[in-house]
């Protein structure tokens, strides 16, 4: 390797080397880092080992060009030699060295080190990073080196080459940088134009969002909550999010660039256009790269002749079509779109909301829909299911994708939902209120009139509409789902179900689960959930249910779909039981009383063999071992039920209904042990942390008190107790070894689902 101290040209006499690279086929690499770091020490001016640095650099573009077009799997070491023996010789090493130099010299006025220089240095420690890992990783352990970085980014012509170079290091870093510890951060972000900006984002993801834990068992509750416990204080990412927050600007400035227009004109070939660039080109910064050489050739040009067609007439504008811009500002937008998504779902979540609305973030996009966000001509059936975080998704669906989960967590539990409106339906929401004769929602009283959604239709109306012209199985359809439903969350709003009824959703929503065919478990996860928070406690939602499920084959067909996975259904379920249980005790009133006859679905559930044969499969499905925050609604679920049972004294009925079932199926004290488990774990789960218990009762309309009670009661060691689980397992049956109850219930149930379409929040599903 290459050694400052013995400068390791007295290591191989030059004859000797030169036959030595022969037969290794080193083509030369050797004697050029020799002869760069000959004419690289302290005093020289570095223009000679700048042509040497130029030689050497083309060697190792060609390696990394080939590397990108090809597939990178199947890449191996060995494929590229010239890149291997340039760091086997010390290359890496000594450009890191000369670009870091300037630093180290304690004079106050430190020599610059020419950009080109600079530029040429970075774009081949950036080819060697591509071609071998082992090279990334050694950058990246280097703390020095990579704040460092960041303060080249100050000058705008090494940007670029420095912004990529950055990406791939934290890419492979195995702790996570504190960006307080970069260098007058403020100014540096200060001193970015747009465009770097939102490069910058591109960065900045990686710095805030909480490392992946996988699908495996780390995502079980128990796992997490263990993990909670040991991480009390705020994680790296978390201090980082504040750390930004608190530079000046800097929000303001994400919500422009996120909401400006493009100036469009597109050709018809667009589609085809995109794909043929984007089978290449897998990263935005690449992208810039190509902006930056067709604006530099069109500024030669015009110094060459005052002629303005000449702009117009150069050879690259041709090859960069305008539907090449519109990509750009897409690739732009999706960065943007992903950090003020992460900072609106971390612990700042409130002064973030505050901004974004000042900042008039949502009629921005708004305005934008049409035009770009959801443009005619989206090939949505490009759309493949069950993408992840690192799927090879075309800009345009990573941008349609980013920016759901954006109106998803901006409208969750919060009242700035009502910005999504716009002011004349924001009126319609009054007089709805009005019309029934219920106090309006205090959120949308509070709502600031001049920060609302301007144009015809507001950003809500305006996603009902795509929503209802995607193709049954595309992956849109759970992430438009996701985001209505979140309009919906919270503690249930007549006005706003009414108003989402009046534009046909719920027909909508049942046209896809019973008629459309869909076989997507995502899909249809997300539109039960949403239709239970569309028809909860709202009978005007029941009658058009049935209306529109008007013969007993669809009925059954939609009975088959809530079966097939109680999982997906479980949130549905318990919405129809709890409006039941309110609906009877609104006699007095003529409608309930006519739809609760009428109502197929109602009727169903009034049949105390079909509540409990829910009840059965609900606590069979899942242990304390596979409990994930998706399936724990199956366990709240179940609680509901039995929670409206024990308001009218019928505990008792149900729990001997469970000891009857575990004998039927021959594992006495299986369910009844499993149910108990489980309730110990919610007792630890809930009664530690307060967020969860607001949404429990927000969803159910029972206090959360009685959440508890029922629980103690049912927990009660007491064998006499008609309400205590204990008293209904026979004695040689209590405390069954925990292997026998998991792999009774892995039998008999789905074990974990775990859906990973772009790395899901973790505020997916309300509880």
């Amino acid at each position: 390797g290459l050694n400052r101290g013995n400068g390791y040209s007295s290591a191989l006499p030059g004859g000797l080397l030169q036959e030595r690279d022969k037969r290794a086929k080193w083509n030369g690499i050797p004697t050029l880092l020799q002869k760069l770091f000959e004419s690289s020490h302290p005093n020289s001016d570095l223009s000679q080992a700048h042509s040497f640095l130029k030689v050497l650099s083309s060697q190792l573009s060609i390696e990394a060009m080939s590397f990108v077009t090809e597939d990178r799997k199947t890449a191996q070491e060995s494929t590229f030699p010239n890149t291997y023996t340039f760091d086997l010789f010390g290359g890496v090493d000594l450009l890191v060295e000369i670009l870091m130099r300037p630093t180290l010299i304690m004079q106050k006025k430190k020599p610059k080190m020419n950009d080109d220089l600079v530029k040429d240095c970075l774009s081949v420690l950036y080819n060697c990073c591509i071609c071998t890992e082992g090279v990334t990783k050694s950058l990246a352990s280097r703390d020095d080196f990579v704040l460092f970085l960041f303060t080249l980014m100050t000058n705008k012509k090494t940007f670029l080459q420095t912004a990529t170079l950055i990406e791939d290091i934290l890419g492979v870093k195995k702790e996570m940088i504190h960006l307080e510890g970069i260098p007058n951060l403020s100014g540096l972000v200060q001193s970015f134009d747009q465009q770097q900006l939102a490069n910058f984002c591109r960065i900045l993801s990686v710095t805030i969002s909480e490392p992946d834990v996988g699908n495996d068992d780390k995502h079980t509750l128990l796992a997490k909550n263990a993990q909670q416990k040991r991480n009390a204080s705020p994680s790296r990412a978390e201090v980082n999010q504040v750390t930004l927050l608190n530079i000046p600007g800097f929000i303001e400035r994400l919500c422009k660039l996120a909401t400006r227009q493009v100036s469009e004109a597109t050709g018809a070939n667009f589609l085809q256009e995109l794909e043929d660039w984007y089978t290449w080109l897998d990263n935005a910064l690449v992208l810039d790269a190509l902006m930056q050489m067709a604006t530099e050739e069109a500024e030669q040009s015009s110094t060459e002749s005052s002629d303005e067609s000449s702009l117009s007439t150069s050879p690259l504008r041709h090859r960069l079509p305008q539907s090449m811009k519109i990509v750009h500002e897409i690739m732009y937008k999706v960065e943007v779109l992903y950090v003020l998504c992460v900072l609106l779902m971390g612990r700042q979540r409130n002064q973030v909301h505050k901004m974004l609305a000042e900042f008039r973030l949502i009629p921005g996009l708004n305005n934008l829909f049409d035009k770009l966000i959801w443009r005619k001509y989206t090939a949505s059936n490009h759309v493949v299911h069950g993408q992840n975080e690192n799927c090879d998704c075309s800009p345009e669906i990573s941008f349609k994708i980013q920016f759901l989960r954006l109106l998803q967590s901006f409208s969750d539990h919060h009242e700035n939902k009502y910005l999504l409106l716009n002011s004349q339906e924001l009126n319609e929401l009054s007089a709805i209120s009005m019309k029934a004769n219920i106090p309006e929602v205090e959120a949308l009283v509070n709502t600031d009139r001049s920060l609302v959604c301007d144009g015809k239709k507001g950003l809500l109306t305006r996603l009902l509409t795509v929503m209802k012209r995607e193709p049954p199985d595309s992956s849109f359809r759970f992430w438009q789902a996701r985001a209505v439903e979140s309009f919906l969350r919270g503690a249930t709003s007549y006005a706003d179900q009414m108003f989402l009824l009046k534009r046909g959703l719920l027909e909508h929503i049942l046209f896809c689960i019973i008629d459309s065919g869909c076989t997507s478990r995502d899909v249809l996860q997300s539109y039960f959930d949403l239709l239970g928070e569309l028809m909860k406690f709202n009978i005007d939602a029941f009658k058009r249910f049935n209306k529109y499920v008007n013969t007993p084959e669809k009925f059954q067909a939609f009975l088959t779909q809530i079966n097939s996975s109680l999982v997906d259904s479980n949130m549905l379920v318990r919405c129809i039981v709890l409006s039941l249980d309110r609906f009877e005790s609104q006699t007095e009133d003529v409608k309930v009383v006519e739809v609760l006859s009428e109502c197929c679905l109602l009727s169903y559930m009034a049949r105390v063999e079909n509540r409990l044969s829910f009840l059965f499969r609900l606590i069979n499905i899942i242990n304390v071992q596979t409990l994930t925050q998706e399936n724990v609604s199956c366990l709240n679920t179940s609680l509901v039920i039995l929670m409206l049972a024990r308001r009218k004294a019928k505990l008792p009925f149900y729990l001997n209904a469970l000891r009857e079932k575990e004998y039927a199926e021959k594992y006495p004290g299986c369910l009844l042990n499993n149910f108990h488990n489980l309730l110990r774990f919610w007792q630890r789960h809930y009664l530690n942390k307060d967020k969860d218990s607001t949404c429990l009762e927000n969803s159910s309309c029972i206090p959360f008190s009685y959440w508890k009670e029922t629980v103690s009661v049912l927990l009660g060691s007491d064998r006499t107790s008609l309400c205590a689980i204990t008293s209904y397992i026979d004695e040689p049956f209590v405390d069954l070894d925990k292997d026998l109850i998991e792999f009774f219930t892995r039998r008999h149930g789905v074990g974990m689902i775990v859906t990973g379409l772009l790395a899901p929040p973790t505020r997916w599903r309300t509880l």
